[in-house]
């Protein structure tokens, strides 16, 4: 056995060989890459014949309009009870008088305004002792002025006012406690007090407006102890 030219001579015949494949498979590459670029070539070549028929038909897309439009969001119902929240927060606020009439009447008192102060201290039943007058503030402007007649009854000593005050109350058919005015409470706690030592809820009344408001309007003022017969001047 021998090589002849491209073959192999055994026993007097030649044998062709095939030819050999380079190991780093260019061939092969090439053949891929040539594929892939005819196939390219066919796209474009398809997409620009698809361009130019739709822009020539009648019935063709228009490119720029949106065929799925988002849909404008619904509106949403709002949720249980918040309407009624929105009427509320929209509703007149009540005012300082109407508030403290409120927490009174929480508490079984009353409220009386300065009208009905000065109608009760002219009601004969004040002299006869039936109408009473219980000043709430502290003993120095107790004796700076107070209502003619009124009994001294600091709430933050109550047990030094009860012997002098108490009686009184317990006789009276009603009793108005007044102390600075505004927002001065101190007539509300002694009000209070008295309830709780036993003065019936329907005897008793707050005047909001107190001394302030009674010297304003121009009412008659004592000085120094109750019944001193020592009037002060209304304010011009």
């Amino acid at each position: 056995m021998f090589v002849v030219g491209g073959g192999i001579a055994h026993a007097g015949c030649t044998i062709p060989l095939k030819d050999k494949i380079d190991k780093s498979g260019l061939p092969g590459r090439q053949t891929a890459a040539n594929i892939l670029f005819e196939a390219l070539v066919v796209l474009f070549i398809g997409i620009a014949f698809a361009l130019v028929a739709n822009q020539i038909s009648p019935r063709g897309l228009a490119l720029k309009r949106d065929y799925f439009p988002v849909k404008a969001a619904l509106p949403v119902a709002p949720p249980a009870g918040a309407e009624r929240a929105d009427q509320a927060s929209n509703s007149p606020v009540p005012n300082p008088a109407e508030l403290l009439a409120t927490r009174l009447q929480q508490q079984g008192l009353q409220l009386i305004d300065g009208r009905r102060a000065a109608e009760l201290f002219h009601d004969r039943r004040f002299q006869e002792g039936r109408v009473v007058f219980i000043d709430a503030r502290d003993e120095a402007r107790y004796r700076e002025g107070h209502i003619p007649g009124a009994y001294e009854f600091d709430p933050y000593y109550p047990e030094k006012y009860f012997p002098t005050a108490l009686p009184p109350c317990q006789a009276a058919e009603q009793i108005m406690v007044y102390c600075h005015g505004g927002d001065c409470d101190d007539s509300e706690s002694a009000a209070l007090t008295l309830r709780d030592v036993g003065i019936a809820t329907n005897k008793l009344f707050v005047y909001s407006g107190g001394i302030t408001e009674w010297t304003t309007n121009g009412l008659p003022v004592e000085l120094g102890e109750r019944n001193s017969g020592k009037l002060r001047k209304p304010d011009k």
